[in-house]
């Protein structure tokens, strides 16, 4: 089967179609959906891709989470459709609710544009299911609001329900404990700051960017979302 992905295009997203390529490439039908949609249509999946969503005016995602898009987009979530939300895609993610936590300005207060060494922290989300605990990954990061942050009585939970899906392996942006990504406790909505789709091809400086979107699409087949709870 082929997995019918929606990626979700706010005013300044510049990722879209890097993701689409991506995914195409692993056999995926990606269709652009824009973000004064109502409508997802019939999708395995969602992404939210990188970018500077509105411009990022208020805050990172503030304004996006707004956009009449992402209303489908919860009640997809919501039903238990794969949703993977990539950098600026996280910070809408968080925005939104779906995710726990917030994303602040890096520290030291610099943009980072950078590879980065990850470790896959669990394998019970859609972007890691067919990785191992303890796997390392190699993946660009491409932001200057990246330092994930959350209250300790979160950061517990998190670490408790196995949300936490990767952790940097050196710190770049100060997020709490090493905090590279997380998912929801179903593990089925992820969010993570570092860009898989530009660690797919054969000329990139790393291709562990492969086996995660993998994932997500195999996860978005296999865990189709109940058309009964999407729009109630």
């Amino acid at each position: 089967m082929t997995a019918r992905i929606a990626i979700i295009s706010f005013p300044g997203s510049n990722c879209e179609y890097d993701v689409a390529e991506a995914l195409g490439a692993l056999g995926a039908e990606c269709t652009i959906v824009f973000h004064d949609a109502t409508e997802l249509g019939g999708v395995d999946g969602v992404v939210i891709p990188g970018g500077f969503a509105h411009g990022d005016y208020l805050r990172c995602g503030a304004i996006a989470r707004f956009s009449p898009i992402m209303s489908a987009v919860t009640d997809f979530a919501n039903a238990g459709g794969a949703v993977l939300g990539i950098c600026n895609g996280f910070q809408v993610l968080t925005e939104a609710g779906l995710l726990p936590g917030a994303l602040q300005r890096n520290a030291g207060l610099r943009f980072l544009c950078e590879p980065a060494v990850l470790e896959v922290a669990s394998s019970n989300s859609n972007l890691t299911a067919k990785c191992a605990r303890g796997d390392r990954v190699v993946l660009p990061i491409n932001h200057g609001e990246g330092n994930y942050y959350c209250d300790a009585a979160t950061l517990a939970e998190l670490e408790e329900n196995d949300q936490v899906v990767l952790r940097y392996l050196h710190n770049p942006n100060g997020s709490v404990s090493n905090i590279a990504g997380v998912s929801n406790r179903r593990g089925n909505v992820v969010g993570l700051m570092p860009h898989p789709e530009r660690a797919a091809a054969a000329l990139a400086t790393s291709t562990d960017g492969r086996v995660l979107l993998d994932s997500f699409l195999s996860w978005a087949l296999t865990n189709a979302a109940s058309p009964t709870m999407i729009g109630a």
